[in-house]
């Protein structure tokens, strides 16, 4: 089937869009292989591509162009177009909202499509353009061939699963493979693939539901019968090849290697039991995040200058704060790659290893068999590093073990969790630290949230409104040469407007003045001043920086910085 019948119309308007000559144009016409047309002569020929062609028919038919490769809407949206309707029209819904449905086509000048899908469909209708392969691609994605959600085209295969080396299933599978094999699957790769952190299989009390956290956000995608409940948690639990499936009563947590294609995916699974049944989380540990650097982790110039200085110093400690899922880790590891040269040896200490670390070695705590953060320490300052990573400091054991490597030559990392970067003083001298102690070793403290980055694909011009202007108290002379951005919505964000986070942070430098401030026991508020008389930015002037450059938007900024009224 050919999606671009009215030939002379497109010839005609790709050249007035300058994509192609009268010459290319009259070629294509001879060039044709059996039923093709011309344009897609031009297209096989390498002259154009199917996007410059959808692009083009979109713009000439005042409709919005989508690239829909990577969007799948969640099923309620999905099951709002019927397989037959969206075959028949060539079509896949992509959102909806107040009672207005919004349909990729392939076919923008069909005038009369509009019409016959209001009547049809019985919904308000809102079109936007898509290539004629991303709309097929879609329908098979989303319906399957039965009707039903497509099967994985990815081969996984489990890496030492249950005892065996090796498990594959592929997009093939053959008729002894379990439906439940192909249905985990598919969660799995479709949840790798949207960029999810984390996969939440959730039991409802008439469904199963699962859900994606995509850029820090929950997103439902599908709810499948209850029934399958206990045969998904088994598959799951088979997959790690370490968590009981007849254990329903306590929590249990494991981790599943997996090989998509050339791509490798590890998941660490937490079961807990519920009302309703275990819920499972897994987190997807993407490996890819281990090879930012400091600039792609959100850092600004002059705060990246600062941070690759005190990251390079021969000792003392340098904390990164911040609440659960505000990218510490991420963090560290990226100072770790930073720094990590054969002439230095570098151990971690982790609850537990997430990544593995060419060139680092790195010990994971094991409470049940007395190996906690305190005994690795103690152990591994025998084995004489130059620079030591700790999870997190949780007790004073940890934390007066980490000071002393770092007052006998070792440069230490850890986390704690804080709400800003000052408060980190008062949050040691609560576990039990001393003040001079903590004067001596701590060299500075990095405070940090996560703000989703807009869509580099369609952010599109905006404007701060008075409101945002009093609360992030921004002056007029900032307004002038901003590039304020407002959040759009393509199918390679879901139609959200944003793709992806970084950081936004308030690096606290500890000088000679506030180490006798912390040793006199000076309260935060009178640190958090001297810190901002040093020159800190706060989390929220930090973010305003981004707002301003179009990065991320003011609504993101005022979200994770709603403490910070300085």
């Amino acid at each position: 089937m050919s999606f671009y019948s009215n030939e002379a119309y497109i010839l005609d308007i790709l050249q007035e869009a300058a994509l192609i000559s009268a010459s290319e144009a009259e070629d294509a016409q001879s060039q044709k292989q059996g039923r093709e047309s011309a344009i897609e002569a031009l297209i096989r020929a390498g002259k154009l591509t199917s996007a410059d062609v959808a692009r083009t028919r979109a713009v000439n038919a005042s409709m919005e162009f989508v690239d829909i490769s990577h969007w799948t809407p969640p099923t309620e949206v999905v099951d709002l177009v019927p397989v037959g309707q969206a075959k028949k029209y060539n079509i896949v819904p992509v959102g909806f909202d107040q009672n207005r449905l919004q349909v990729a086509v392939a076919d923008p000048d069909n005038v009369e499509l509009l019409d016959t899908l209001q009547h049809v469909l019985s919904y308000d209708i809102d079109t936007v353009c898509a290539t004629p392969e991303q709309v097929e691609e879609a329908i098979m994605r989303y319906y399957g061939e039965a009707g039903h959600s497509a099967i994985v085209d990815e081969s996984v295969t489990v890496v030492g699963a249950g005892g065996s080396a090796n498990e594959t299933v592929g997009a093939n599978p053959g008729a002894n493979d379990a439906p439940v094999i192909k249905l985990v699957n598919q969660i799995l790769v479709d949840g790798f693939k949207s960029g999810a952190s984390d996969i939440h299989v959730e039991p409802l009390e008439k469904s199963l539901r699962i859900r994606y956290r995509i850029d820090g956000v929950l997103h439902a995608t599908h709810n499948h019968p209850r029934r399958l409940l206990s045969a998904v948690i088994a598959r799951l639990k088979i997959m790690t090849g370490s968590m009981s499936i007849a254990e329903k009563r306590v929590p249990q947590d494991g981790r599943i290697q997996l090989q998509l294609g050339e791509k490798h995916m590890d998941l660490r699974v937490s079961t807990v039991p519920s009302n309703h049944g275990e819920s499972v989380v897994m987190r997807i540990l993407d490996k890819s995040s281990l090879t930012l650097g400091l600039p792609q982790l959100g850092f600004l110039s002059d705060d990246q200058s600062t941070f690759e200085q005190l990251i390079t110093l021969p000792d003392g400690i340098l904390l990164v704060t911040g609440p659960t899922g505000s990218g510490k880790t991420t963090t560290l590891y990226a100072c770790l790659n930073f720094i990590n040269k054969p002439d230095r040896k570098i151990i971690t200490v982790e609850d537990p290893v997430e990544y593995q670390l060419s060139g680092i070695n790195q010990v994971m705590v094991k409470e049940d068999i007395g190996m906690s953060f305190a005994a690795a320490l103690r152990a591994i300052l025998r084995q004489a590093p130059n620079i030591i990573m700790i999870g997190e400091i949780r007790d004073l054991e940890t934390a007066s073990i980490a000071i002393n490597a770092s007052l006998t030559g070792h440069l230490v990392f850890s986390t704690l969790h804080t709400n800003d970067a000052p408060s980190a003083v008062a949050r040691l001298a609560d576990i039990g630290v001393k003040p001079f102690l903590i004067a001596s070793a701590v060299r500075a403290i990095i405070a940090q949230r996560l703000v989703r980055r807009l869509c580099p694909d369609c952010k599109v011009p905006g404007e701060l409104s008075p409101k945002e202007i009093r609360a992030m108290k921004i002056e007029v002379a900032q307004l002038e040469n901003a590039t304020v951005k407002d959040p759009g919505g393509c199918g390679r964000c879901r139609m959200t407007g944003y793709k992806g986070r970084q950081g936004i942070f308030e690096v606290f430098r500890i000088d000679d003045e506030v180490r006798h401030m912390i040793n006199q026991q000076l309260s935060t508020p009178k640190l958090r001043q001297r810190a901002r008389e040093l020159g800190m930015r706060t989390m929220r002037e930090d973010g305003i920086r981004k707002v301003l450059a179009g990065v991320t938007s003011a609504g993101e900024v005022l979200h994770v910085t709603m403490g910070d009224s300085d």
